[in-house]
């Protein structure tokens, strides 16, 4: 028998045994595979596995881990995944849950690369993608939903976001000044109103915190590596450091600055430090470097490049492997340009997401041992509250690019529709796939591969 009867409050339910590493292991790959939809998406799906229909870790312990990857360079939704299995088993836990998060997603980018710089203009896999990128923008959409119910539970959470959305769609400003602000806003808020900012819910949804299985096991005192020691930090830093770095550093010493290795190595270890946001934030960055700095790939060819990334499983950060992949094809010099392709793509992925096991190892200890500081309670619920309009406007950017042909930028920056570009096709898969989820109840994958065989019929009739 279910352990959440049908119909039944999860709430009043004793929270399950901990889970054993195969247990996990299982959970993490599926994870991987089904990880489609973005950093929104994802998000949305290990808080159904782990919270609501597990129950490994509970409702406020899963938003505190995932404000504190929010304030993290690099893909948040990897960064959660890590920082849940490093909890339940410790670096192994957090590395197999780390590393199976990506490969799915890894191994799929690599095969599509190489088909794409050899059968780009294969008309059969553009209407697949056509689909697929119309049903991926409900799943998005059911993404934002199910985070803003859980994040946004008084008025003031509702104005942050709203207030957040406006900042980054209208005034176009930089997301680490957005989450900044939210801080302060919630630390300020923790003295004037403190009931308004603790991250309890309030209204007809006021519930009591779901009790996971790592809940108990703290209170039983069997997870003594949270506890961060005063060798933590040294340590950590004395291991992650060299395996982050040290290739590069290897890379430098055998082919020079001026190799496409080099400039690889070096180019995405600094993205890996700056890219506040998630993948769309890292777009505007590599984008220029790549295009106009380097000249790695063209303008089309990187907006193909991300078309690609959200079709796949795992973090639309992998955009970064496919273009170090053209880089090297297009550098490969005496080898085979397949095979340089592969290790350029196998290069930004070690420095992409290495260092995202860097900074949950190094800094995961801290922040659970600040977990009861209200202060910065306070502060991490504005934070979350500030994302959820973060990730409206990533939804909304998906939504135009989606469904019209064209945008154009008005006022500050801000993109809105050529209304004339609109393609009906698209929004009709779109709504189409917004129905099959939200209304009927289909789940992601038969809804992602019934959008793609109407991509094929569909890219057949006129726009």
């Amino acid at each position: 028998m279910s352990a959440v009867a049908a119909g039944e409050k999860p709430h009043s339910v004793g929270a399950p045994p901990a889970p054993t590493f195969g247990q996990a292991t299982k959970l993490w790959a599926k994870i991987g595979l089904l990880s489609f939809g973005g950093p929104a998406g994802q998000i949305a799906l290990m808080h159904k596995e782990l919270v609501e229909e597990r129950r490994w870790i509970g409702e406020q312990r899963f938003l505190h881990a995932l404000n504190y990857c929010m304030l993290l360079p690099g893909p948040e939704a990897q960064q959660l995944t890590i920082y849940i299995g490093w909890l339940l088993h410790r670096t192994a836990g957090g590395l197999v849950a780390g590393i199976l998060f990506v490969l799915p997603g890894a191994l799929v980018m690599l095969g599509l690369s190489i088909f794409y710089v050899l059968y780009n203009d294969a008309p059969v896999i553009e209407a697949l993608f056509f689909g697929i990128k119309a049903a991926v923008l409900a799943v998005v959409v059911e993404a934002v939903i199910r985070i803003g119910r859980r994040a946004l539970k008084n008025r003031v959470m509702v104005a942050i976001a709203v207030v957040a959305f406006l900042a980054i769609y209208v005034a176009r400003l930089p997301f680490p000044l957005i989450i900044l602000c939210a801080g302060l806003t919630g630390w300020i808020g923790n003295r004037l109103a403190p009931a308004r900012f603790s991250g309890a819910a309030h209204g007809k949804d006021n519930l009591p915190d779901v009790r996971g299985a790592v809940d108990l096991m703290f209170e039983r005192g069997e997870l003594a590596h949270t506890r961060p020691t005063k060798w933590h930090a040294p340590r950590t830093i004395a291991i992650w450091l060299p395996i982050w770095l040290g290739p590069v550093v290897l890379i430098l010493a055998l082919t020079g600055p001026a190799s496409v290795w080099t400039q690889l190595g070096g180019f995405f270890s600094l993205m890996a430090v700056v890219t506040f946001g998630g993948a769309y934030a890292a777009l505007s960055y590599v984008a220029q470097a790549a295009v106009t700095s380097f000249g790695w790939l063209t303008p089309g060819e990187m907006v193909d490049g991300l078309g690609l990334a959200e079709t796949t499983p795992g973090p639309l950060i992998l955009v970064l492997q496919f273009v170090g992949f053209v880089a090297a094809y297009r550098h490969a010099g005496t080898i085979s340009p397949v095979v340089a392709g592969s290790l350029g793509a196998l290069l930004t992925l070690w420095v992409t997401f290495v260092p995202c096991f860097f900074w949950i190892f190094l800094g995961a200890p801290y922040i659970e041992a600040l977990r009861g500081n209200k202060a910065l309670s306070a502060a991490l619920t504005a934070i979350t509250a500030a994302v959820v309009g973060v990730v409206m406007n990533l939804a909304l950017w998906f939504a135009l690019h989606v469904v019209f042909g064209a945008v154009q930028r008005v006022g500050l920056g801000m993109e809105v529709p050529v209304l004339s570009s609109l393609d009906w096709r698209a929004a009709l898969l779109a709504a189409a796939a917004m129905v099959a989820m939200l209304k009927l109840k289909i789940g992601m994958l038969p809804t992602l591969a019934g959008s793609a065989l109407a991509g094929l019929a569909l890219l057949a009739l006129p726009a």
